[in-house]
């Protein structure tokens, strides 16, 4: 059995998880080596190679399976086909938003991987285990996905060439994937939630396609916010976070000569009106993006629930540039 810590041995014995034999264990092996962990509270030093893992965020599931970590827990669903095997093996967790603490504490982890969706959890599961906050947001998404995949294969005791081997193709994924947009117009990133309409700019959670790929923004410009308007900040963030709501019309003004679509709806399982059929109206068939037939319809679930992931973003690239080398 894992040794456990204080804290972990208080937390199980609450809820009645912790036999006699935990009672004896009540340290954890400090001989192993430790590794430095950037995490998105701060360096962390975590013992390596930890046993027992249990993960709360689909984009950490992502590239610890591409780097064939055993993984022993995960939420009771994960949406992304291509992890069916780890969910498969893994005990079932709760769900991203609401972590099932009794079941965790009773797998007795080594560690717990939070973020995004879970990253509210954080305090409360490091009663448990020791946690980490993976979440990958912002500007830099690119460069926090691969620096991830890096902290992953260290403090797993991977060999440096499993995460050089997956950044490798990645990286050449990209450089496919800028190529094929090169001179070949302006974007809209919208998507659908059965008839409903946002869009994502470069600031925003899916704007890394913009940054990375050198490719413009379809926009229509709006007005800059003003030195401490609070409320236009605020409207800003939940931009960022959610999209922004537009109409068709939006759509038509901005005239992109692309269209790159997540249709959420199909992302989590639902049976809403399709993004195709959504999108289907006289506006934006008026579009050059519908006219030329220059519309990508990404794996929704690769990029709405595990984007960060190796290889959410290594997928997503390639229908980029197999989408561009198709159009108009």
């Amino acid at each position: 059995m894992a040794k456990w810590t204080r804290l972990q041995l208080a937390a199980a014995l609450m809820l009645g998880l912790a036999g006699p034999a935990a009672a004896d264990q009540t340290t954890i092996d400090t001989d192993r080596a430790t590794v430095p962990v950037m995490t998105a509270l701060g360096m962390r030093e975590l013992p390596a190679q930890p046993q027992k893992i249990v993960v709360l965020d689909i984009a950490a599931a992502d590239t610890l399976a591409a780097l064939e970590v055993p993984i022993a827990g995960l939420p009771s669903r994960l949406y992304v086909d291509y992890l069916n095997k780890q969910q498969a093996e893994a005990a079932p967790m709760g769900t991203l938003f609401e972590p099932d603490f009794e079941a965790i504490a009773g797998l007795a982890p080594d560690l717990i991987v939070a973020g995004g969706r879970s990253s509210r959890q954080v305090e409360a599961l490091s009663e448990i285990a020791p946690t980490i906050d993976m979440t990958i947001w912002g500007a830099s998404h690119v460069d926090l996905a691969l620096s991830r995949l890096r902290s992953y294969g260290a403090l797993m005791g991977r060999p440096a060439a499993a995460a050089a081997a997956l950044e490798t193709a990645f990286l050449a994924k990209l450089e496919a994937a800028r190529a094929a947009v090169d001179g070949r117009g302006r974007a809209l990133i919208v998507m659908t939630n059965g008839p409903k309409v946002t869009t994502y700019g470069a600031q925003s959670r899916f704007g890394w396609l913009h940054g990375a790929l050198n490719l413009p923004e379809a926009v229509i410009e709006q007005p800059e916010a003003t030195s401490g308007d609070e409320a236009q900040t605020a409207k800003a963030a939940e931009a960022a976070t959610h999209g922004e709501a537009i109409s068709f019309e939006y759509i038509a003004q901005a005239n992109p000569d692309w269209l790159i679509v997540i249709d959420r709806a199909s992302a989590i399982g639902q049976d809403n009106q399709a993004a195709a059929a959504t999108l289907d109206n006289a506006l934006v068939t008026g579009t050059e993006a519908w006219k030329k037939g220059q519309i990508i319809y990404l794996d929704s679930a690769a990029i709405y629930i595990a984007g960060g992931g190796i290889q959410s973003m290594t997928a997503t690239l390639e229908q980029i540039r197999a989408g561009f080398a198709v159009g108009g």
